[in-house]
């Protein structure tokens, strides 16, 4: 009903979106999923690894190449066999993190206008990601071998760079969908909120954008918070947070693996309150 009564809100909130799609995920995201995705589906010889390698591989090929890569990946192992069920869902959650160019060449260079900046947030971020990861290596361990391994059939793949770019433009095509609409959402409730209620605009903008769209909310915090000196914290707690626009992407990337979403929400609270406290440790 909102869209009906202000459609010229939910336009400008969509085109707001669409901006940020093209500008700020588009070129640091596309690229990372198509040569993560080949990487994957490239046959490999021998056994399934019992080891912790997996694990490694899962972290390093999904941590780094931004929202949604750590569920592109982790799925994609799982349905390669190269990760059982249990593993795949606690995985999930550990290797789930935006990437090095987005949080250095976006958020660092033209937000923080300060790429050391984006370097310290990168790192506060991963930190916090690796003591959840080492939680998670230590509950797998502990776990081994008191349940029976649970894989799908292997597919067959017959050209892993053609599955990659079909399966990517999937993945972009779902990120954009839900980037804009959020946007649009968000946009739309704000303006709803502020002329109903005594708000401040910024706070209240920032906070919805936050909730819905995590990128569409870093632009505002940046808009209206620039001076203050919490201003890095509050951006480090919604890149955290994430936003619904993020947690409905891995929703459905998880789900069409029947993947168990439980430690995905567990990791992101525990990242809400650890990435800024560590950030603020990096400062001082």
């Amino acid at each position: 009903m909102l869209f009906i009564f202000q459609p010229g809100t939910a336009h400008d909130g969509a085109e707001a979106g669409a901006y940020l799609f093209v500008n700020a995920l588009l070129p640091y995201l596309l690229p990372y999923i198509i040569l993560t995705q080949w990487l994957l589906k490239t046959p490999s010889t021998g056994s399934r690894p019992k080891t912790w390698k997996s694990y490694l591989k899962a972290y390093v090929l999904g941590s780094f190449g931004g929202f949604p890569v750590g569920a592109v990946t982790v799925t994609e192992m799982f349905r390669n066999r190269e990760l059982s069920r249990k593993e795949s869902s606690l995985l999930l959650a550990a290797c789930h993190a935006p990437g090095p160019m987005f949080i250095i060449g976006f958020v660092g260079t033209e937000l923080f206008g300060d790429v050391q900046s984006g370097w310290k947030l990168l790192a506060a971020i991963h930190i916090a990601n690796l003591l959840f990861f080492l939680l998670t290596l230590f509950l797998l361990r502990t776990e081994e071998g008191q349940d029976e391994q649970e894989f799908p059939s292997k597919p067959k793949s017959s050209g892993p760079l053609l599955e990659a770019i079909k399966d990517s433009s999937s993945v972009i095509i779902l990120v954009a969908t839900t980037v804009i609409f959020f946007s649009s959402l968000g946009n739309v409730i704000t303006s709803t909120t502020a002329s109903a209620f005594t708000v401040d605009i910024g706070i209240a903008k920032t906070i919805v954008l936050s909730f819905f769209e995590m990128t569409s909310g870093v632009q505002s915090a940046t808009d209206h918070f620039y001076n203050l000196p919490l201003f890095p914290f509050i951006v480090a707690a919604i890149i955290s947070m994430n936003g619904l626009s993020i947690h409905m992407q891995v929703y459905v990337i998880a789900k069409g693996a029947n993947l168990s979403l439980k430690p995905y929400f567990f990791s992101r609270l525990w990242s809400i309150l650890a990435v800024p406290l560590i950030l603020y440790l990096i400062y001082v």
